[in-house]
């Protein structure tokens, strides 16, 4: 297609514009060919005729479409030209705000005068490993992409930054060197990195300067060599300096200043340090106050001195050379300000004691004298004299000058030389980076001779940029097999020629200099008659002949020739030289020795000897007067030749740095300025060289993705490339504006646009088709319903109609009825009325005659009563006084009789004969006390029953009698009352009569008063009714407001709750993840102390066969766990060595730094470790504190007499055992006192025996129900206190709804003190009271205990006696006790002889009860001798008793015996595992070391090892052996630790390890005795605890190996993620055809079509899935599974966000929708694995809702809100940035406007948030191990063959 057929109505074009340089227009109708003019319209509408020009009839640059404005990459554009590369940095600049745009192989920086948060260690990690064209363009891609090239290719990088003093060099520099130093890290501990980055604020301070431009540009150029080691890892630095200006230490125009340090020692000139320098303000010296700018706003200059301080001191610049630095710079200040007058007209002086003078000879160690004589004078030395010639006063104050700078430039190369003897490598290095930071092409009004080298030296990098670009392109066409054609480009190789061949401009003045009487002005003729009209790049100015212009690749610049030759000559007199070489001060001495040999101040603190190679004298003189001889061109032109060798040598890498304004405004754009900057670094050029070409580049498969819309179904083929030729050659005629390569097809510049175009008009006609039919659709359905609507109006109007008639019918005769019905109603109500009054007044009459015959009854029957209750007092007081005097007599004859009987019973007592007698026919008395008891209990009966028939007939009788009496005495009374009565009625009628008159006279007065009363009130109650009403209207606010207030205080304190838990959570989890850091620092330490144990060990001469010695002073601070037997091995191998081989300080000093180190993160490990569990106890505290208060008062006393009760049964348990063991031994061992068995003897002593164990059951059963009453005590105690518990919680819990409603928190807090203090109380009075019981309890039992002492020795004692005697004997001991029990009674109840009654009551029916039981023993022994029968008949059947007989006892242990079948009792297992102390290392290797974790996960029981070291550990517990528990607890950690050393990157091994070693710690803790955990314990599992040993601390160290595992496995994790998760969430079209695909220029980025090999979303949720099936495999803990999940997907979720936020080709719509659709996969998958409680969709939060932010509409002030509202997990940096980045896919799509983001800002300005940019990925959560009681009981376990552990013996 023609480029013509392009320029048609509505297309927009790039016009010239003077201000804006250039700007974009409209076509108002189609171009046609011959047209001279163009009708446009501008954006702001107004219409412009466009002129071609006549000559080349070039039509206007196109525009590109707006999908491909603010691109990544300018020469992803379709049109490559100046206005669109200067309009889409525009437009990346000003409205995304994003300042690096890539061009090719140039990274464009531009300026933004501001700090942004873009540097960070997140966003270096977030582009490490990265590919340069997946990631935004940035300066962290270009370092990435030189680091990446180094390690690939094997081959030293370059990366060349330029441009514009104050365009940002340095920072960008400084910037790539910072990267180098994170991603790469150093070799030894020596810090290199940091003493790199250390060099920048040194250079800066003695090379950097303020000029109109920057305020701090650097005036001299650097190249900085970073040099990487075999596994490129920094090891070294060097750095080289190109063209120092040196003028500005003595002069400076205005608005600038001189060079920093100067500044920084005026600031601090106050330091005690610094006040031998006799400093003062820099506005006080020459050399410094020039420029009258000597503040740069936000600079502090005092502080930048401490920075520069501190960066000497880590490059190893002792504070003495620092001092002697500092004093030659104030000596060059003070030099400055030396005052020189005329002597006269060709001589000067300096006036004598000069006070500047005197301070530069005082600090430069100088005399006076010679110093100001030298100053004034020169030697002239001829062949034959010497001559003495003095200075006009000008060229005395030159060579002030002169010397001033030439001290200044010694110093400053003996600082580089210093700053690199620091950096340089202590081994080889392997290859390394540069990096140059060089001043761009500059141009000002006067340029003079540094203006020349600078634009020399960018001639020269121009050209190899040139040669660079040009080669990549050709490489690109060969790869792909293009045909190459020769693209013309502009070769700079004639201005080089210019300056630097034969009789070139260098060369002439270089030949000028050489002249006795050379000048500018000779030498400016010179260039004119050699090169004007000679070459085309030369030009003379029309207006001067002391000038010259040269045609540069950048611009024309016109140089003055004035001070050329001076400042290429840099001329020093040599007298004032050899004055400052005789100087004291070592320092200045040091720096004018032609060689380096002085003592390098970083050897002055390591204190190594060092030997210095001293040259002859004279050579060095030689050599001094040849390097004098050399001009500073030739030296320039020689280091610029070495940098260009350096530069070929390696791939070069470009940064081209742009000033946007001069003005220093953050994002600000001058077009113009940044046209003239893109000019001058090559930019352009490099577009220039691609547009020639084939600038557009596609893959086959990004092709077919764009434009399927424009093929036809049967267009496409199965072959990709074969369908792309086929569309192209229909779409395009013209077949040179494309080509097929091997992989991509290439497009002239336009075709791209020219496709979009064809896309667009595509996609708008389905659009217009699409639209056209919705329409359709839209009106018919409109129609229907309208049609619909008035059929229902039409209904329900007719209703209405209808509904009005009814109605009016209904209201007619409803009208009738009630008339009828209220007519009824007034008749009837009539009637009633009449009605209740006439049966009111018969009421009232009725109840008046009633009333008065009541209350004379009243009266007569209250009289009775008053009689009868006087009559029956006074007859109960003579009742009770003749009752209480017959009780009196009965007890006293009672007591006396009493007195006598007990004296006879104590007499009775006393006599054993009367008790014997009482006891021998006690048996008979007690029957026929039986007898005579139910005898008499008969008689008794029916004399009772007589009595109460007696008894009833009386009282019948008698109250008849008496009813009879009182009806008498009645009638009597009634007859004189009555006659009382008449009298007193009459009286009282008359007083009636007059008290009736006086009542009708006060009734008619208070009537009156009522009346007017009545008229008051009613007023009164109005009046109060009203302000009644106003005072509950004012009594509902104020309920309303109290509500209101209470609900408003019950919300903020449920809020403050809720804040101050999740604030409390917080600071836990961060004291758990600070604890789990500085745990996994520690381990970092110990790896690294691991690693330089074995370096020094590999570093070590192998000793000779002979004595070997150990080091002394070597010591180990190596905790307990560590493996102990390997590190003393290591050890022991890296102390061998002779005795006259020295160790290396360096590695000894590192080694016991690192075990200090060591030292101090263990001792903060565990001061951490006590606070994190301060935090997690302070949360359980009261709880803790309430049951220790409720278990301490009685925990102890019942303990202590379980135990007793446990010691009492052991005893019974053991006498019971011996009593066994002597029943076999009599009967295996036949003595002489005791015959045979079957013998009566023998039958005796079984008797006797069987009575003893009964005996002993009857006190076992005692104790039994001793304990049942203690048990049930307790139980009683402990129901109570619930029950007072529970009332506490409920008095709480009314205290705490009524704190709410009141807000009394002060009166609550009081008032639980004083609940506290009274529970306190009651505590103390309740252990009182236990302490009283258990005291009462402790001394029954040791009774009882005393009891069973004597019983056990009496039993002894009675086995001794022959039979006969035995039985006397017991029933003696019988007696005796019993005896002694009466007696303890008698005397306990001597007092209260109705007890005594009761007890010898009691004590009869223990007699009873004991008869009773000795009936029982009798059957049970007649049972026993019928067995025996039994068994003997059974043996002589056998034919054995008979032999038995006859043979001796000796015999029958010879005899055979038959064999019988005996069955094996199954053998009751402990749970534990023995093993030998040897067998410990086999142990660790078999089951750890060796072990495969996929057949045990497979075959064997999830935990399986670790339950196998717990039972070896309890084994060693039951031993008691410590070390032995000890050993196996070490060796099992350290065995954990190498394994996962040895394999570390395995997930199954780190996550079976992780697993077992938390089924470890449970059951170090189920096991351990302690009552929180036992409480989860079956009673079996129960007798399995630890009972010697207390594991608490090793638990700690467990749980710290579990964290460190935990950690390991997070980082397998990620590091099997990481290649899938940008891939699969970002990149990867989940759902097809909806993302469109952009193209994307040079820089390739990944593609987002799923290719073989490429990870997509299915890959992510496949290792998922395999992540958590081999997690339950391995049996590891619910709660750890979701803790790990969680981890996962926070990794997945943070990566993906930060590449979203660093990507800009992935922030557009479609690219939302998949993030969505693979957020929610992943919710199903959690769905699936019943993991949503887990907490991991919450991690997702900020992808989602960033996801949510690409799809929402981004126009209205609403859609501002409801973003603010939705992204509340985003911060406010990040919702920019992706607002910034969103990009449109299409045509249809729409960017976000400026002022949308800025009214995004302002809304969010509030929130308080980190003003970090990237979540961080590497961030892990912290973890906890809740505790997992295991279910599985011990002694159940087995050990598989599999594991050869057969040296284990199962207990």
């Amino acid at each position: 297609m023609a480029a013509s057929e392009l320029y048609t109505k509505e297309a927009r074009v790039w016009i010239p514009d003077a201000e804006d340089v250039w700007k974009s227009a409209k076509l108002l109708k189609d171009y046609k060919q011959g047209d001279k003019l163009l009708r446009l319209e501008l954006e702001d509408g107004t219409v412009v005729e466009h002129q071609l020009d006549p000559r080349t009839m070039n039509l206007p640059h196109l525009r590109n479409p707006d999908i491909l404005v603010g691109e990544n990459d300018l020469t992803a554009l379709s049109y490559l030209h100046e206005p669109a590369v200067l309009h889409n940095l525009k437009v990346r600049f000003i409205d995304s705000k994003l300042i690096y745009t890539y061009c090719g192989i140039v990274l464009v920086a531009i300026n933004p005068y501001e700090t942004l948060p873009i540097y960070g260690t997140d966003i270096i990690n977030a582009y490490s490993g990265q590919n340069m064209g997946d990631m935004d363009p940035h300066i962290f891609a270009v370092a990435e992409e030189a680091y990446k090239q180094m390690a690939r290719d094997e081959r030293n990088q370059s990366i060349i930054v330029s441009g514009e003093s104050g365009a940002g060099k340095t920072v960008s520099a400084k910037y790539a060197m910072r990267y180098f130093a994170t991603v790469s890290g150093s070799e030894s501990e020596a810090n290199v990195e940091e003493k790199v980055l250390a060099s920048n604020p040194i250079m800066e301070s003695i090379g950097n300067a303020k000029t109109t431009r920057n305020d701090n540009s650097s005036r001299f150029g650097k190249y900085i060599e970073i040099g990487f080691d075999k596994r490129y890892r920094i090891i070294g630095a060097n750095m080289r300096t190109y063209l120092l200006e040196k003028s500005r230490v003595v002069f400076q125009a205005d608005e600038e200043r001189n060079y920093h340090i100067f500044y920084q020692l005026c600031a601090s000139s106050n330091l005690p340090e610094l006040k031998v320098l006799k400093l003062v303000s820099a506005n006080n010296f020459h050399y410094t106050k020039q420029g009258r700018s000597p503040v740069i706003d936000g600079v502090d200059d005092a502080k930048e001195l401490i920075n520069t301080r501190n960066a000497f001191t880590l490059l190893g610049i002792n504070d003495s050379y620092q001092m002697g630095i500092f004093r030659v710079l104030a000596a060059i200040l003070h030099l400055g300000n030396v005052e020189i007058k005329d002597r006269d007209s060709d001589s000067s002086i300096i006036p004598p004691n000069n006070a500047h003078l005197t301070v530069f000879c005082d600090l430069m160690g100088v005399t006076y004298q010679d110093m100001s004589h030298w100053l004034c004078h020169k030697k002239l030395i001829t062949a034959t004299e010497t001559y003495i010639k003095p200075f006009p006063k000008l060229q005395a104050i030159n060579a002030r000058d002169a010397l001033a700078k030439h001290i200044y430039a010694k110093l400053f190369s003996w600082i580089v030389d210093h700053v690199n003897k620091a950096l340089h490598a202590t081994m080889k290095q392997h290859s390394f980076i540069g990096v140059l930071d060089i001043y761009g092409f500059e141009t000002f009004e006067i340029n003079s001779f540094e203006q020349f080298c600078i634009n020399y030296a960018n001639e020269k990098l121009q050209q190899q940029f040139n040669m660079h670009v040009f080669k990549l392109e050709q490489e690109e066409y060969m790869k792909e097999e293009i045909p190459w054609t020769l693209i013309d480009f502009y070769d700079n190789q004639p201005c080089i020629n210019l300056i630097e061949a034969k009789l070139g401009i260098l060369d002439l003045l270089d030949e000028e200099c050489r002249m006795p009487k050379g000048s500018d002005d000779t030498w400016a003729q010179k260039l004119y008659n050699t090169h004007l009209n000679k070459c085309d790049l030369f030009q003379k100015p029309r207006l001067s002949n002391r000038a010259f212009i040269i045609q540069h690749f950048a611009d024309k610049v016109e140089y003055q020739c004035e001070g050329f030759l001076e400042k290429n000559k840099d001329t020093v007199y040599e007298e004032q030289i050899h004055v400052l070489k005789l100087s004291k001060f070592e320092l200045l001495v040091e720096l004018f020795q032609d060689e380096e040999q002085s003592v390098s101040p970083t050897e002055a603190q390591t204190g190594a000897r060092t030997r210095l190679s001293v040259k002859p004298l004279k050579a060095r003189a030689t050599q001094s007067s040849r390097e004098h001889k050399k001009t500073v061109g030739h030296q320039f032109r020689n280091s610029l030749q070495l940098l260009m060798e350096t530069l070929n040598a390696t791939t070069p890498h470009y940064v081209r740095c742009i000033k946007p304004n001069d003005y220093k405004y953050p994002f600000t754009f001058d077009p113009r300025r940044a046209v003239q900057q893109l000019r001058a670094c090559g930019v352009l050029e490099t577009i220039r060289i691609s547009a020639a070409g084939f600038p557009s580049r596609w893959t086959y498969q990004e092709f077919f993705s764009r434009y399927r819309v424009l093929m036809k179904q049967k267009d496409v083929l199965s072959d990709r490339k074969l369908t792309c030729r086929n569309v192209l050659e229909k779409l395009i005629k013209d077949k040179d504006k494309y080509q097929f390569g091997k992989t991509k097809i290439f497009f002239r510049a336009g075709q791209v646009a020219y496709l979009e175009k064809l896309r667009a008009d595509k996609l708008r006609a389905a659009c217009i088709r699409i639209q056209k039919t919705i329409r359709c659709w839209l009106l018919r359905k409109k129609y229907l319903r309208m049609r619909s609507a008035a059929i229902t109006i039409q209904r329900h109007v007719r209703g209405y109609q209808a509904r009005c008639l009814a109605k009016f019918l209904r209201r007619t005769r409803a009208a009738i009825t009630i008339q009828k019905f209220q007519r009824m109603y007034v008749a009837r109500q009539r009637y009633r009325r009449m009605q209740d009054a006439s049966l009111i007044i018969q009421c009232m009459l009725r109840g008046y005659v009633a009333r008065q015959k009541y209350q004379q009854m009243v009266r007569e029957h209250k009289a009775v009563i008053i009689q009868k209750m006087v009559r029956g007092w006074l007859a109960r007081q003579w009742y009770k006084r003749s009752l209480e005097a017959i009780v009196y007599l009965q007890c006293c004859v009672r007591r006396m009789r009493a007195k006598r009987e007990l004296k006879k019973l104590k007499i009775e007592a006393r006599s054993v004969e009367h008790y014997k007698k009482l006891n021998i026919g006690m048996e008979n008395k007690i029957m026929q006390l039986q007898r005579k008891v139910d005898e008499q209990h008969k008689d008794n009966k029916n004399l009772h029953d007589r009595l109460t028939n007696l008894e009833n007939t009386y009282s019948s009788e008698s109250e008849k009698l008496r009813n009879e009496v009182d009806r008498l005495r009645g009638t009597e009374e009634e007859a004189r009352v009555n006659s009382n009565r008449i009298t007193s009625l009459l009286e009282e009628l008359a007083k009636l009569k007059k008290e009736l008159e006086e009542t009708q006279r006060e009734k008619k007065t208070i009537e009156e008063y009522a009346d007017k009363y009545k008229v008051e009130t009613e007023q009164l109650v109005s009046e109060l009714k009203e302000q009644n009403t106003l005072l509950k209207t004012e009594k509902e606010d104020l309920n309303r407001l109290i509500l209101e207030q209470a609900q408003e205080m019950k919300e903020k304190m449920e809020k403050a709750l809720v804040e101050e838990t999740k604030q409390i959570e917080c600071e836990l989890n961060e004291e758990r993840s600070r604890y789990q850091n500085l745990l996994t620092e520690h381990l970092h330490l110990e790896a690294r102390y691991e690693d330089l144990k074995e370096e020094m060990t590999l570093t070590m001469v192998i000793p000779k066969p002979g004595h070997r010695r150990t080091d002394s002073t070597h010591s180990s601070n190596e905790s307990e766990y560590t493996y102990n037997s390997e590190f003393a091995e290591r050890e022991e191998e890296a102390s061998r060595g002779p005795e006259d081989v020295p160790k290396a300080p360096l590695d000894m000093s590192l080694f016991l730094k690192l075990q200090k180190r060591v030292t101090e993160l263990e001792q903060d490990k565990q001061s951490l470790q006590n606070e994190l569990d301060r935090k997690e106890e302070q949360i359980h505290r009261i709880k803790a504190t309430e049951e220790e208060q409720r278990n301490r008062a009685r925990g102890a006393e019942l303990e202590y007499e379980s135990l007793k009760r446990q010691e009492l049964e052991s005893e019974n348990k053991k006498l019971k055992n011996d009593l066994n063991e002597l029943r076999k031994v009599l009967s295996e061992k036949p003595t002489a006192a005791i015959s045979a068995p079957g013998s009566p003897a023998y039958k005796v002593l079984l008797d006797q025996l069987n009575a003893s164990n009964e005996e002993l059951e009857v006190r076992k059963e005692e104790v039994l129900i001793l304990r049942s009453q203690l048990v049930s005590q307790k139980e009683a105690m402990q129901h109570k206190e619930d029950k007072e518990t529970m009332t506490e919680a409920m008095f709480y819990a009314e205290d705490l709804q009524k704190m709410k409603d009141s807000g009394e928190i002060t009166q609550a807090y009081l008032g639980l003190k004083e609940v506290n203090r009274l529970l306190e109380s009651q505590l103390q009075s309740q252990r009182k009271g236990y302490e009283n019981e258990a005291e009462v309890l402790r001394g029954e039992l040791q009774s009882l205990k005393e009891e069973n002492n004597r019983q056990q020795q009496l039993l002894a004692q009675n086995l001794q006696l022959p039979p006969e005697a035995r039985i006397e004997a017991s029933l003696q001991h019988e007696i005796t006790r019993l005896t002694n029990e009466n007696l303890y009674f008698e005397e306990l109840y001597a007092e209260d002889p109705r007890k005594y009654q009761f007890y010898r009551i009691s004590l009869y029916q223990r007699i009873i009860d004991l008869m009773e039981q000795l009936e029982k023993q009798d059957k049970t022994v007649r049972k026993l001798k019928k067995q025996l029968k039994l068994f003997a008949k059974k043996i002589g059947e056998m034919g054995v008793f008979n032999q038995v007989e006859n043979v001796s006892p000796g015999q029958i242990v010879d005899e055979p015996i038959r064999p019988v079948n005996i069955p094996r009792k199954e053998k009751d297992f402990q749970g534990m595992f023995e093993y030998k102390k040897d067998d410990e290392v086999k142990l660790v290797k078999n089951l750890i070391l060796e072990l495969k974790p996929r057949g045990v996960a497979v075959n064997l029981i999830p935990g399986l090892p670790a339950y196998i070291l717990f039972m070896c550990l309890r084994h060693a517990d039951y031993l008691n052996d410590d070390q032995k528990v000890r050993s196996l607890l070490t060796s099992t950690i350290n065995g954990i630790k190498k394994i996962l050393k040895k394999r570390g990157d395995d997930f199954e091994t780190v996550s079976f390890w992780l697993s077992n070693t938390c089924r470890f710690l449970h059951c170090l803790k189920q096991y351990s005795g302690e009552e929180g955990f036992m409480k989860h314990n079956t009673t079996r599992q129960n007798e399995h605890c630890l009972t010697n040993f207390d594991l608490a601390e090793y638990r700690q160290v467990l749980s710290d190996l579990a964290i460190q595992i935990y950690q390991q496995l997070v980082k397998v994790m990620d590091s099997i993620l990481q290649p899938m998760i940008v891939s699969g969430m970002l990149e990867h079209e989940t759902i097809q055809g909806v993302s469109g695909v952009k193209p994307t220029g040079l820089r390739k980025r990944t593609s987002s079509i799923a290719d073989e090999g490429t990870y997509t979303l299915d890959s992510i949720l496949r290792q998922l899935s395999a992540f958590h099936s081999t997690m339950c495999q391995h049996g590891m803990d619910p709660e750890l599974i979701k803790q790990v999940v969680k981890q996962m997907f926070y990794i997945i979720g943070a990566v993906t966000l930060n590449n979203l936020l660093l990507r800009k080709d992935m922030c557009s719509w479609s690219k939302g929708m998949n993030i969505r659709y693979n957020v929610s996969q992943l919710e199903e998958w959690l769905r699936d694995k019943n993991l949503m409680t887990s907490g991991a969709k919450e991690t997702l939060e900020p992808l989602i809702q960033a996801a949510q932010l690409l799809q929402v509409k981004k126009k209205t002030d609403e859609d501002a809100e409801a973003i603010c509202s939705m992204c509340n997990a985003l911060s406010t940096a990040q919702i920019v940035k992706v607002l910034n980045l969103y990009t449109p896919v299409n045509e249809f799509e729409e960017r976000v406007s400026v002022t949308f983001i800025r009214t995004i800002q302002i809304r969010l300005r509030d929130r308080k948030e980190s003003p970090q940019l990237l979540m961080d990925s590497k961030q892990i959560f912290p973890v906890t191990f809740p505790f997992n009681p295991s279910s599985l009981s011990l002694e159940t376990i087995q050990i598989p063959t599999s594991l050869n552990l057969g040296f284990l013996t199962r207990v």
